[in-house]
């Protein structure tokens, strides 16, 4: 394997998908869907495979591409669709007759409706592929109760209705069928039947699911509640058939589906190619915005790449005739004999959707290799929209947040985190006790702690910070503006504070705050920053609380250190019978000197 398929691999989502794999000379030999793209792809790369075929799949892999869905069942669809569209090498659902079911209406003088795998017979009309046979079945058992179809294989015509050679079968005396075979139904009515089965086929099921309502709720009534949870289980089905994968909906016919997603430096604009209801071409492009192309308008970026594509395909477009181009930017250039459409609902919004799905995913996994390959990309990325984002003079290499902990003013503490190049720096880290403040003032607990922080970095001439953060609104930062401005440091460090409830970011001297994109890289480091201050502050809190709970007499009295006290509370249990104790019992086990000190101290706190 190149280690430029390892990245790829690497990058992939974990999400619904098709992937097709490529050999040495650019040819798919292999299309699959899976529920979860990164796992199932690299199911073929890290164990020994039983199968000797896919052994050999394995070691004919150089490249892959794949296309990104909503569900699991859009993947299936979308996987029927480019095996038959490419008929790659190693797929064998195609060649041993498993591909998905179809519902054949045949072109006959009394037209059949059945469930095939083959779409063989000449004239006449497939509707489907359906993901799920069980699907196809229901729909197709319906459409037999709701209309009088015949189910025999019989050659029907003039010939055989005149000469009387076939038998009039079961399904004619009870009453399934009006007895085609023997011309005992006219053409005519019967075609009638058939117009409707197509109108329903072409996915206007509502008089199915309608049909299947009316039965069930008529056998509930009855008290027949197995028969009405069989129709409510196909009226579920037809309800899902209903809604099902806009990949193929055969209400689009030979379209195409173009959507541009721009970003600081860049334009991606995703293509999909949809023939008789399938996806069967599906690419994405990038083009890098330099010089004056960098304020060129979405419009003749969208122009660029519909004439690139309709250039690249061209055969595909001479053949399929492509009038119709769904689009989220319409293009300033007009092309001949093509209609430019931006749909709002529907099935075409849904693909639409798609199509901007899959540019979205192309363009996150275009960062995420550029960092891969090159990791300081994105600490510069990230350091320059903090910059930006914040109006800081200097991009900030160094940054480091304060947050406060107490409980009603007792044991207040309160800690710095460093961040270095967007990372924590855990060796800056610092813990400080409040010394100054009596009581919980958060204001005065953050004035003092940044006055002690950065008077000792300047005594020391150690480097700023180019940003610090405050956890907390106006009255922490109007507290670090007045302790800057003591030790003379205003203005050369910036300040920002966050507020918990929005996350808000507030400035110096601004009483309304900046809101930031829940999305934006910039809130995220500054929310990580304040999660991890608290997190630093909490645990340091609990420590002090747990060390003032245990405190004891033994603890005030000078010369008796940690072992002395836990020699005598190992002995004597406890503090009260250690006062009782003779000064013999104590010397005995902590000496004559230690002993002297321990109960003279003892007897003066009693008093």
């Amino acid at each position: 394997m190149t280690d430029e398929l390892k990245l790829k691999i690497s990058l992939l989502p974990e999400c619904p998908g098709v992937y097709r794999y490529f050999n040495r000379d650019g040819v798919i030999i292999y299309v699959g869907k899976a529920k979860n793209l990164k796992r199932r792809v690299n199911s073929y790369f890290n164990r020994e495979h039983q199968v000797y075929r896919t052994s050999v799949l394995v070691k004919h892999i150089v490249d892959l591409q794949y296309t990104v869905v909503n569900t699991e069942e859009e993947a299936l669809d979308l996987e029927n669709s480019l095996i038959k569209e490419f008929q790659p090498h190693y797929n064998v659902l195609l060649k041993d007759d498993k591909s998905y079911p179809w519902i054949c209406v045949t072109k006959e003088l009394y037209p059949r409706v059945y469930i095939t795998r083959d779409k063989l017979k000449r004239g006449a009309k497939y509707y489907g592929p359906y993901p799920k046979t069980e699907v196809a079945k229901a729909l197709v058992d319906t459409l037999r109760k709701l209309f009088p179809l015949r189910t025999c294989q019989h050659n029907v015509s003039r010939e055989t209705i005149d000469g009387l050679k076939h038998r009039l079968c079961l399904q004619y005396h009870i009453k399934n069928c009006e007895g085609c075979c023997r011309g005992l139904v006219s053409p005519e009515k019967y075609g009638a039947y058939i117009d409707e089965v197509r109108q329903i086929l072409n996915g206007d099921t509502k008089q199915v699911s309608d049909y299947l309502v009316e039965q069930m709720t008529s056998l509930a009534s009855q008290l027949k509640f197995e028969e009405a949870n069989e129709l409510k289980r196909k009226y579920l089905l037809m309800e899902n058939y209903r809604s099902r994968s806009v990949v193929v909906s055969p209400t689009i016919h030979n379209v195409d589906a173009f959507s541009l997603l721009r970003d600081d430096n860049s334009v991606f604009v995703n293509y999909m190619h949809v023939r008789n209801g399938s996806v069967v071409q599906s690419l994405t492009l990038e083009y890098k915005l330099q010089g004056a192309d960098v304020d060129a308008a979405d419009e003749s970026l969208m122009a660029m790449a519909v004439s690139e594509i309709r250039t690249r395909f061209a055969e595909t477009y001479e053949r399929d005739r492509v009038r119709e181009i769904l689009v989220n930017v319409v293009p300033d250039v007009d092309f001949a004999g093509v209609e430019f459409v931006v749909p709002q609902k529907g099935d075409k919004r849904k693909l639409l959707a798609i199509s901007m799905k899959n540019a979205e995913q192309y363009k996150t996994d275009k960062l995420k290799m550029m960092e891969k390959l090159n990791p300081e990309q994105r600490v510069t990325r990230t350091l320059t929209t903090l910059q930006r984002d914040f109006h800081l003079t200097a991009l900030p290499h160094h940054i480091e947040c304060f947050d406060n902990s107490n409980i009603s003013g007792s044991s207040p503490v309160a800690s710095c985190v460093v961040f270095r190049d967007g990372k924590p720096f855990k060796k800056d880290y610092r813990h400080f006790n409040i010394k100054t403040v009596e009581g919980p003032d958060d204001f005065a607990s953050m004035r003092e702690v940044l006055m002690r922080r950065y008077t000792r970095l300047v005594e020391e001439g150690k480097d700023l910070p180019q940003l610090v953060v405050l956890d907390g609104g106006k009255g922490q930062l109007s507290a670090a503006v007045e302790a800057l401005d003591a030790i003379g440091l205003r203005g050369k460090i910036s300040l920002i504070g966050i507020a918990k409830r929005l996350d808000e970011i507030y400035f110096p001297g601004d009483s309304v705050p900046l809101y930031i994109d829940k999305n934006s890289e910039s809130l995220k480091v500054v929310q990580r920053l304040r999660d991890e201050a608290h997190r630093f502050a909490i645990t340091f809190h609990r420590k002090q609380r747990s060390k003032s709970q245990i405190h004891s007499e033994l603890d005030d009295i000078k010369g008796v250190g940690d072992v002395t006290k836990k020699l005598l509370l190992k002995q004597f249990k406890s503090v009260k019978r250690l006062r009782e104790a003779t000064l013999e019992d104590v010397a005995a086990v902590v000496g004559p000197a230690k002993a002297k000190l321990v109960v003279d101290a003892l007897a003066e706190a009693k008093g």
